[in-house]
């Protein structure tokens, strides 16, 4: 059996044919055969153990054992203290038996120590399993060339760093970090034990033992390029043996995958983008129930974010499906972070760039700050949206959607039910924020837009009218919407749409001749405020 090592063990060196004819018997160490052997070596001086660098399964014919117990002891403490894999003698020449001193040494150091009962040629022996062992390090390089393989295919797909690392997180079973040089965590991929986060992984393990060496059997390689000081050093990776132990296949991997990493992190502030991302997915995986809200303020803090007691006001921003940053979304995040800066309170903001969402939340000093904090949330939101580019002529600004102040549990649903009602509320007329609280309908006959009873319900009581609109000038909808907006005052109606009263008393009188209603009874006003809601949704 091969070794995640890329060598064999010492049980598998005894397996092969060149051993094997001579009859191999375990005298010590037996529960010890599974050690690594790194390399063989054959030699017949006392001295030898200065000649290894430890893992190596030596063989000889015991000439160089020494004559005296105390010789013998001596010799097979620094072979132990070497670290060997194994030491095999063979009888015949200089032994027909081990001497007792020798074997009870071996088991004392814990030292595997194998006699042959025949002859067999150590070229032939050495040949074979440096043969093995060559061909089980080719097999690792494979494994980790398979690895940096699907990470280039994935880089060449349109694919980022959070993808590259998690391809790294499958293959390693274990959580796969990417910090800055100075320790920043930028992002996290995989699993922890027992499906925890890799968040609470990294702060638990390596969050704020930062500047100390790693924990034991952790991993860290180097991203090169780019980095401050004359180490050159971008970014780091962190494998974290939390799942499974880690193997130097995986750091082989790893340090494929470092160089792909790289690749991407030349880009211009990619960086800052990783580590939009990083705060965006966990805020989704809040609002998706995939965070605990005991867990939340830990997992906050790493990413910067302490609130204090006060309520959590949850955010976001939706862009509209035709706009994307200029610069892309770390120009975004950083236009936006900057603007929000200015607002005074502490906030933790993230992006989503696949929903096109920017989820946000932000820690309150009371309930009653809600109003004035969301509007200068909102403003700092649409002027950083503003410096990326996103807001243009002719085009639909980001709508923005507040959700209700209240502990980590309530924003966990406030997070999802504002993301939901920001998609719904695209297409209304514009407003620098809207409550989604007073959204719930829209979110509704959103949910319901692709049930054919909904554009049923659109086409019977606004069909007419529709038509009208088709075939003449001017259009009545629009005045039908404005006198619904101001709940059926006609002096407001007018001053919006700019006509004078007797005009506008024209044209509602033409809408209720052609929808065969009174636009006075109460439930022909819902029915056709609901239709007109809906209208954008199945139009």
């Amino acid at each position: 059996m091969g070794t995640e090592g890329g060598g064999i063990t010492v049980r598998r060196a005894l397996e092969l044919p060149g051993l094997r004819g001579g009859l191999p018997e375990v005298v010590a160490g037996e529960d010890r055969l599974e050690r690594a052997v790194r390399w063989v070596h054959a030699g017949e001086v006392p001295h030898i153990a200065k000649l290894l660098k430890g893992g190596e399964l030596l063989l000889t014919t015991g000439y160089g054992l020494g004559t005296r117990p105390a010789e013998q002891r001596a010799f097979v403490r620094t072979l132990a203290e070497r670290d060997i894999a194994a030491l095999v003698v063979e009888l015949g020449q200089r032994f027909t038996r081990l001497p007792a001193a020798l074997v009870e040494t071996a088991r004392a150091t814990g030292l595997p120590l194998v006699q042959l009962h025949r002859e067999v040629p150590f070229v032939a022996v050495t040949e074979e399993i440096h043969t093995e062992i060559v061909n089980g390090h080719y097999a690792l390089l494979q494994r980790a060339e398979d690895v940096h393989r699907r990470c280039t295919e994935a880089l060449l797909g349109g694919g980022g760093v959070p993808q590259l690392l998690t391809i790294l997180a499958d293959f390693c079973a274990n959580p796969v970090l990417l910090e800055t040089a100075d320790g920043r965590l930028l992002y996290a991929a995989g699993p922890g034990p027992e499906g925890a986060d890799p968040l609470q992984v990294w702060e638990g393990l390596r969050g704020p033992h930062r500047a100390e060496p790693p924990p034991a059997g952790a991993l860290l390689v180097d991203v090169p390029g780019g980095g401050a000081g004359a180490s050159g050093v971008r970014a780091r990776l962190v494998l974290l043996p939390v799942g499974a132990p880690l193997a130097p296949v995986h750091r082989i991997a790893a340090e494929r995958a470092a160089g792909t990493v790289a690749v991407v992190l030349m880009q211009a502030r990619q960086e800052e983008e990783l580590a939009a991302r990083g705060r965006g997915d966990f805020l989704t995986d809040l609002a998706e129930g995939r965070v605990r809200a005991g867990d939340a303020p830990a997992q906050a803090r790493v990413l910067g974010f302490r609130p204090g007691d006060g309520p959590l006001l949850p955010v976001v921003m939706r862009v509209g499906d035709a706009l994307s940053p200029a610069g892309g979304w770390a120009v975004l995040a950083r236009a936006v972070g900057e603007e929000l800066a200015s607002v005074g309170v502490p906030v933790l903001l993230g992006v989503r760039p696949v929903e096109g969402r920017v989820p946000v939340l932000v820690g309150l000093r009371s309930a009653a700050d809600r109003v004035p904090v969301a509007d200068r949330v909102a403003a700092a939101l649409r002027a950083g949206a503003e410096r990326a580019g996103m807001i243009r002529p002719g085009a639909r600004p980001p709508v923005v959607v507040v959700g209700v102040p209240g502990d980590w549990a309530s924003a966990s649903a406030g997070l999802r039910h504002a993301a939901e009602t920001a998609t719904a509320a695209q297409g209304l007329t514009d407003r620098p924020w809207y409550d989604a609280r007073r959204l719930d309908i829209d979110l509704l006959l959103w949910r319901l837009r692709d049930h054919p009873d909904l554009a049923a319900f659109v086409d019977r009581a606004l069909g007419p009218l529709r038509e009208h609109d088709r075939r003449a000038k001017p259009p009545l909808l629009p005045t039908l919407e404005t006198y619904l907006a101001h709940a059926g005052r006609k002096a407001e109606t007018a001053r919006e749409l700019h006509l004078n009263r007797q005009t506008l008393y024209n044209r509602l009188a033409r809408i209720g001749e052609l929808l065969n209603t009174d636009l006075d009874d109460p439930h022909t006003v819902l029915a056709l405020s609901l239709a007109l809601r809906a209208r954008r949704h199945v139009d």
